[in-house]
């Protein structure tokens, strides 16, 4: 990964940043993204001193806002003449249904349209920096995921993990949209399943046996790093595996629709 330069969502601790680290240590200029600046400076000196690679930067913005999420582009195009590697890592997962700024449900703001914004936004850069790579961490859980529109952001009915299942499954679909649309533009997208492991959000959502972050990470540094998946765009990865995902992800209708109504909801603040 020496001369490539990666940014991963959602950084400063679990799956996230123990990804950082791995693709340090594999030589990569990584960019730390996080909330808050302390979190960010806290999470890249601990990287650099483990690795001992200095090009380990951070990147900060609230995941709730579009508003920072689009500022965060502009800051990251600023500052890189290249990206070689997205990894959409950050994840929430709420109990009770709260509304973001913008008028959308946290866990599907966090999840999808963050990553839904910075993707778009990034894909200039992408595309100038091909063949580059869009890996998305979606989960297991995105099997149980349901697409409804009248209570796609739980409108009408609200449980914490059917929203994130749901967000999952956007995840996925997101994906594979993505790849669709990038098949001339030597930019993959590909998504994975990185386990049950624990980090601080599995805490806050559900209770299984769970692995370490280690074990985690290992798909998406495989996903980052690997020749092997060269040119590969548009799965569904487990343990580094290409798998199935489920059939609800695979709808080519279903996802099309998601995207166009995806566009919408994040640019009605703007007019658009």
């Amino acid at each position: 990964m020496r001369d490539k330069t990666v940014l991963v969502t959602g950084s400063t601790d679990g799956i996230g940043k123990q990804t950082s680290h791995e693709l340090a240590r594999l030589g990569a200029r990584v960019l730390v993204h996080g909330r808050t600046q302390e979190r960010c400076d806290a999470a890249c000196r601990e990287i650099a001193e483990f690795t001992g690679n200095r090009e380990v930067e951070p990147v900060v913005a609230d995941f709730t806002s579009l508003e920072a999420v689009r500022r965060m582009i502009e800051e990251v195009a600023r500052r890189v003449a290249r990206l070689d590697v997205l990894i959409n890592n950050a994840g929430a997962f709420m109990k009770q249904r709260r509304l973001t700024g913008d008028r959308l449900e946290t866990t599907f703001a966090v999840n999808h349209c963050a990553h839904f914004v910075l993707t778009n936004g990034l894909l200039g850069l992408l595309r100038e920096s091909a063949p580059a790579r869009v890996v998305t961490v979606s989960s297991i859980a995105h099997q149980r995921g349901r697409i409804e529109w009248d209570n796609l952001q739980g409108e009408r009915h609200f449980d914490g993990y059917e929203a994130y299942a749901n967000s999952k499954l956007c995840n996925a679909l997101f994906t594979y949209e993505l790849a669709e649309r990038l098949t001339a533009a030597r930019v993959t997208s590909n998504c994975l399943h990185p386990g049950i492991v624990a980090t601080k959000l599995l805490g806050d959502g559900v209770d299984s046996d769970c692995a370490d972050p280690q074990a985690g990470c290992a798909t998406s540094v495989f996903l980052a790093s690997s020749p092997e998946v060269e040119g590969v765009t548009g799965r569904y990865f487990v343990d580094c595996r290409e798998a199935t995902s489920s059939p609800s992800s695979l709808d080519v209708a279903l996802r099309q629709e998601l995207w166009r109504v995806t566009e919408r909801l994040v640019n009605r603040e703007r007019g658009a």
